[in-house]
């Protein structure tokens, strides 16, 4: 059988690893097995040792190598040495109750730092470039969450407010409701959730959309949520919905909301960023001077 990988930079070995494994032998599944799930060992390995371990053959490792393109062991492991160096390893958190305050604040930072890092590496311009063209022509913008979305929606109005774009912030499903009828093809709504499936949000943007408004969620994808919407950006983490990925998806949202903010800031041009500039000015005496009398810029 003849098999040709492409042989990937080193930063998508391990995804390369995955995605090759189905169209390997199965002793060269053994091999895949083995390096994905110890890969910080097979780097101080011989190919003898690893042949041992994944309980192959020395040229089923050389044959493993050569399926993903690599000329052998050595070039292989070099490459995934690279690949180990270059990518941290985030992962979600478990607290235990054995956990020092270093503990849990490592995991927390840990966790999403790797879940901002995989939301940034999925995001499709296409559709961030979609979304900010209909954020910078709209007559009005509209955001609708509940919970803790509520608040990402009332940080994402402070955010518009300040580009001089009408913008509200609604997390009372009967104002949604108001809001909803309210709207025509000028307008926007961007619906904000941590799961896609709220039954409220999922009835308001159903007028949204009946209104000829544009709906723009920020939600998992395959979701009734993100199905409705005229543009969707997916924020997938772990199905679970445990206390990390619910911590985290608050945060995501807030820095998509600012990607598509600035997007819009620059889209408008120089007046908007100059009027930015005046609003800082503006506030400036509201702040205190510090010791030595200098107030700050």
């Amino acid at each position: 059988m003849l098999r040709v990988i492409e042989n990937l930079s080193a930063n998508h070995l391990i995804k390369s690893i995955n995605s090759a494994r189905e169209g390997l032998r199965k002793s060269e599944q053994k091999v895949a097995d083995y390096v994905l799930e110890h890969p910080e060992d097979v780097i101080h390995m011989r190919i003898v040792d690893l042949a041992a371990k994944a309980n192959v053959s020395e040229p089923t490792v050389v044959r493993f190598c050569r399926a993903l393109n690599y000329d052998g062991f050595q070039d292989f492991k070099m490459t995934l040495a690279q690949d180990l160096a270059s990518t941290p390893n985030f992962e979600q958190f478990t607290l235990d109750t054995d956990d020092s305050v270093n503990d849990f604040q490592k995991k927390i930072f840990d966790s999403m730092i790797g879940n901002l890092i995989h939301i940034r590496d999925h995001l499709e311009s296409a559709n961030v470039e979609a979304a900010i063209d209909a954020l910078a022509s709209a007559r009005r913008i509209e955001f609708y969450g509940f919970g803790a979305s509520g608040a990402v929606c009332s940080d994402a109005q402070h955010k518009f407010h300040r580009l001089q774009i009408s913008a509200a912030a609604h997390s009372d499903p009967h104002m949604q409701i108001i809001s909803a009828v309210t709207m025509d093809e000028r307008d926007v709504v961007v619906a904000i959730s941590q799961t896609g499936r709220t039954k409220d949000m999922l009835h308001t943007c159903k007028l949204v959309r009946e209104t000829g408004a544009t709906l723009l969620t920020l939600c998992p994808g395959n979701t009734p949520l993100a199905d409705l919407a005229s543009i969707s950006i997916p924020i997938d983490l772990e199905e679970d919905k445990d206390l990390s990925a619910l911590m985290s998806s608050r945060v995501l949202h807030l820095v998509v909301i600012d990607v598509l903010a600035v997007g819009v800031g620059m889209r408008l041009g120089p007046k908007v960023l100059e009027h930015l500039k005046t609003i800082k000015r503006s506030l400036r005496n509201l702040r205190q001077n510090d010791k030595r009398g200098f107030s700050p810029k």
